[in-house]
């Protein structure tokens, strides 16, 4: 009786939380800092200093140093998992300090995305949706005593600003003035089936394993008509340099083909992708990722 009545205690105390609108929101932060020094602590830091009860999560800190495209990936792979009102602090900036604008964005699904305007919001904005975006107004949402440091964005008005805003001390449209223009935008292959041929991006690689992952659904995959155990033909370019081409087995599992021989599959988000069997496929053929690199697949 006594244990009943401690998990009805529990229950009740998680139901208020849940229910209570004046609880901060979670700040969830990405880089390209490292940890090897303070800059992420100083950040959490400012946010703790706006309101001590928030909950500060990690996305990663191991952002490829100014490489703004996988920042874009890593927030599309991430944001939906979260809660709406969730707030997302994304900090890969090489061109702090210029007139790049700061932005919040609020995605289609109630979002919120603090960050440098510089590409960074390209995949959210074509997979999810922004529905606003707000410069911030620096005059009153960034840190006090701040205005002489040029290169630290990232902990004197991005960290400060999520935080005004997760703890509820600001709302959305007290962030600054509403910009009524798209977000900036890396140019890349998006995914499409032209003539029997799907294209796409590599927006990634299986980093572990050297496996070749595209952005091409696996609706797309079943419109081109294709079945386990077709033959395919894979062209892959950087630019438009042709870097890979091959014909492969369009397969569900790695066993299905010899140690070795390449193969076509649906990996765990279920977009076409390129491997060989035990190999890494992109050391072997010196294959990247980002926004110049492309796939083309057809049935042969």
């Amino acid at each position: 009786m006594y244990r009943f009545l401690i998990s009805l205690i529990i229950l009740s105390l998680a139901l208020q939380a849940c229910n209570d609108k004046s609880a901060p929101k979670p700040i969830v932060m990405q880089t390209d800092f490292g940890l090897k020094d303070g800059a992420v602590s100083a950040m959490k830091g400012v946010a703790y200093t706006v309101d001590p009860r928030l909950s500060m999560f990690d996305l990663t800190h191991e952002i490829p140093a100014y490489n703004i495209w996988e920042a874009a990936y890593r927030l599309n792979q991430t944001v939906p998992y979260w809660p709406p009102e969730t707030v997302f602090v994304s900090v890969v900036d090489p061109g702090v300090g210029t007139d790049r604008q700061s932005v919040v964005a609020e995605t289609r699904n109630g979002h919120y995305i603090v960050t440098p305007d510089n590409g960074t919001l390209t995949l959210l904005a074509d997979e999810i949706g922004i529905v606003s975006l707000r410069q911030i107004d620096e005059s009153v949402n960034r840190r006090q005593g701040s205005s002489a440091s040029y290169t630290f964005h990232g902990r004197d008005v991005y960290a400060y600003t999520a935080a005004r805003l997760a703890s509820g001390k600001i709302r959305f449209e007290q962030v600054g003035p509403e910009l009524n223009r798209p977000v900036v935008k890396i140019p890349y292959q998006r995914a499409e089936l032209k003539e029997g041929v799907l294209k796409g991006n590599i927006p990634v690689l299986d980093i572990q394993y050297g496996n070749i992952w595209s952005n091409i659904p696996d609706s797309l995959v079943q419109k081109a008509g294709f079945r386990i155990g077709d033959s395919l033909d894979v062209k892959i370019l950087h630019v438009d340099s042709l870097v890979y081409q091959e014909r492969i087995l369009y397969a569900n599992t790695f066993g299905e083909v010899a140690e070795g021989k390449p193969l076509g599959y649906l990996n765990s988000l279920l977009n076409f992708s390129v491997a060989i069997n035990r190999g890494s496929l992109a050391e072997k053929k010196k294959i990247g990722s980002g926004a110049e690199w492309k796939i083309e697949v057809h049935k042969n």
